[in-house]
């Protein structure tokens, strides 16, 4: 099962991302393990710039909002 985390502290942007992982997700069919991550101490540990998305503890996209289409390549990746 994939681990896959969205690093943000709430912002609108955070939660498109979350959104967009959700339906990248969904539109798959797979199972994967989705976290919100908003603690900034936990946050720093992968990245400075949010929104961010890690999969399997690989930072993928950070400071900006990955397209649903996109977040289903990264996952096919990490497949």
């Amino acid at each position: 099962m994939l681990n896959i985390k969205v690093l943000g502290t709430g912002c609108a942007k955070c939660k498109a991302l979350a959104k967009n992982v959700r339906q990248a997700v969904d539109r798959l069919g797979i199972e994967a393990q989705i976290s919100k991550v908003s603690n900034l101490d936990d946050i720093l540990t992968y990245v400075m710039v949010t929104p961010a998305l890690v999969i399997n503890e690989k930072v993928k996209v950070s400071g900006r909002v990955a397209s649903p289409a996109e977040i289903e390549r990264l996952i096919a990746e990490e497949k």
